[in-house]
């Protein structure tokens, strides 16, 4: 067995992962993570053309996955998405409810369509996406949820009321889904990323004409290490929480956001 095998074998191997919000930013580097480590990935997205990329970028490096077209607005289609995982793979192992939407607005100034929708997305899509794994984890005694949250759920920021609303609320879910399930055997963990520079941010700002690089340049001082994440590294948290590393924490919630929760930009 390679060093990679013997690695695999002791992390994730065998093991099923479902992703929302999988086709870019946080959730593919997590995609992209987790089948590296062995587990049978699906990944699960509204984006129809970045899902199937992502998707053959794993499969292609010799990972096995599936790509889920779903939009978690939908609890049907949340509980079908994992009925397909479960029948296809036999079970799910983790569950990573990143799928989330970033709209911009105070709480006097967001129209009623923005405030739907986020909700929608951020808190009854991580509920559903919980929901949906829960009889499947529930069945095998055994299973682990990690709820990406934000930096912005710690602490207070301008003009982001309803976002900011709808991922400090997921934060007590967590907690609840926790303690609830705990004593059957599964885990329910939170992540807050900090400012990261996903395919989001990359995307708004190449329309104003500016690099990743430059956007990395323009962020020099945030936190106490002085730049933003990179996807991975937040990747890296929550393969940590869902792994067997971390087989004694359950309800808490992780800041990875480079200090910005302790001291603010610098």
């Amino acid at each position: 067995m390679s060093e990679r095998e013997d690695d695999n074998a002791a992390t994730g191997g065998g093991r099923v992962a479902l992703i929302t919000g999988a086709a870019a930013g946080i959730g593919r580097a997590s995609a992209e993570l987790f089948a590296e480590r062995g587990y049978r990935v699906a990944l699960a997205d509204c984006d129809q053309d970045r899902l199937d990329t992502a998707t053959s970028a794993i499969v292609k490096k010799g990972g096995e996955a599936m790509a889920l077209l779903l939009d978690v607005v939908d609890r049907d289609a949340c509980e079908a998405a994992a009925d397909r995982v479960a029948r296809t793979w036999g079970r799910i192992d983790a569950l990573v409810a990143n799928a989330g939407i970033q709209v911009g607005g105070s709480l006097l100034e967001t129209p009623d369509q923005d405030w739907q929708r986020i909700l929608a997305v951020n808190l009854n899509g991580t509920a559903y996406s919980a929901r949906a794994v829960i009889p499947s984890m529930l069945d095998q005694g055994s299973g682990a949820i990690v709820i990406v949250s934000s930096v912005n759920a710690l602490v207070g920021a301008t003009g982001m009321a309803v976002y900011d609303m709808s991922k400090a609320a997921v934060l007590g879910l967590a907690r609840s889904l926790a303690s609830e399930y705990g004593a059957r055997g599964i885990r329910v963990n939170a992540v807050c990323p900090g400012n990261t520079l996903t395919d989001f941010h990359i995307d708004a700002m190449a329309q104003k004409g500016i690099s990743a690089d430059e956007v990395r340049d323009m962020t020099r001082g945030y936190g106490l290490l002085g730049r933003i994440a990179e996807p991975r590294e937040i990747a890296q948290s929550i393969a940590f929480l869902a792994g067997d590393d971390a087989s004694f924490i359950t309800g808490q919630t992780l800041a990875v956001d480079g200090g910005f929760s302790v001291a603010g930009a610098r």
